[in-house]
């Protein structure tokens, strides 16, 4: 990744300079994937019942 890809996530975050320094790049990384799953439609999801039996 170059500086100006992660500051490009960064401002698609809508991260200050200032949070910056309270985060990680691997944090960032994170909150930005984190964000592009929001719109993913899972096409089967877990019930209670499929989690007791895991």
């Amino acid at each position: 990744m170059t500086t100006a890809l992660f500051l490009l996530r960064c401002v698609q975050l809508g991260l200050s300079m200032q949070d910056l320094d309270l985060l990680t790049i691997g944090m960032i990384n994170d909150m930005y994937v984190e964000g592009r799953n929001d719109d993913y439609k899972y096409p089967v999801l877990a019930t209670q019942e499929d989690m007791n039996r895991f």
